[in-house]
């Protein structure tokens, strides 16, 4: 599918350009002049959120002035500027209202996640496509980087794409990932907080033993689901500087 700039802009040495590649809206960070092939991250945003969430665009901004490297987000479906159909209408309306009541809601959250994966996999697919084919992206190394939702989408993502190396994931479970994460073989960071209220603690340690990498590590961090601390977004670049160059 066909990449088409909607808008760009340039500010403090990082070029951001929106685009969309057929109906899926995205960002791309590159830094400013780039030209030629580079490491590229993909990073997959939170439930609720969106592809210009303020995490998302601090920690693509650093990846691209600080290491160099272009970095993609795009909208989850049902997120951001996506359209909500009424199936996925009903499944959020649903987890509102168990979350709402106090009720626990992994389960259903779990099952929503993959119900997004069966379109966001082949989403992110042909957005590396069509990214990877521009001249200051060009065919370098991935990784991915997701936590939540993010994480959700991005283990059968992992699983599924040859081209990823390596992957920083996190907060959430292996309820419905179990199978795709023992498909991954690439390095793995795994982010996990121990106070977690809306992740069973079980169900991410499950989830970071399911993962058939050799080389995975995991990172454990007092406080709950939103404490994630901001040493994590250093620990990922060095990470990446490690596994994509």
């Amino acid at each position: 599918m066909r990449f088409t700039i909607t808008s760009a802009t340039s500010a403090d040495g990082v070029s951001e350009e929106h685009f969309t590649v057929g109906q899926i809206p995205g960002v791309l960070w590159t830094p400013g002049g780039a030209a030629g092939p580079r490491p590229l991250v993909l990073l997959g945003h939170g439930g609720g959120q969106h592809k210009t969430a303020p995490r998302v665009v601090a920690g693509a901004r650093r990846y691209a002035a600080e290491r160099g490297y272009a970095v993609v987000a795009i909208d989850a479906p049902g997120h951001g500027d996506r359209p909500k159909t009424p199936e996925l209408e009903q499944a959020f309306t649903d987890l509102r209202t168990r979350m709402a009541a106090g009720e626990p809601a992994f389960a259903l959250v779990a099952g929503l996640h993959t119900m997004l994966a069966e379109q966001a996999v082949p989403d992110w697919r042909a957005v590396l496509d069509a990214v990877t084919a521009l001249d200051h992206v060009g065919a370098g190394p991935v990784g991915y980087l997701g936590m939540s939702l993010g994480c959700g989408l991005g283990v059968p993502l992992v699983a599924a794409e040859p081209r990823i190396r390596a992957a920083v994931l996190g907060l959430f479970g292996a309820l419905g990932l179990a199978e795709a994460a023992a498909r991954i073989t690439v390095p793995v960071r795994f982010v996990l907080q121990w106070d977690d209220e809306r992740i069973p603690r079980p169900e991410g340690l499950a989830l970071y033993d399911a993962f058939g990498s050799a080389e995975k590590t995991l990172s454990a961090n007092p406080g709950g689901h939103g404490d994630v601390p901001a040493y994590e977004t250093d620990e990922a670049l060095r990470f990446f500087a490690r596994h994509l160059g």
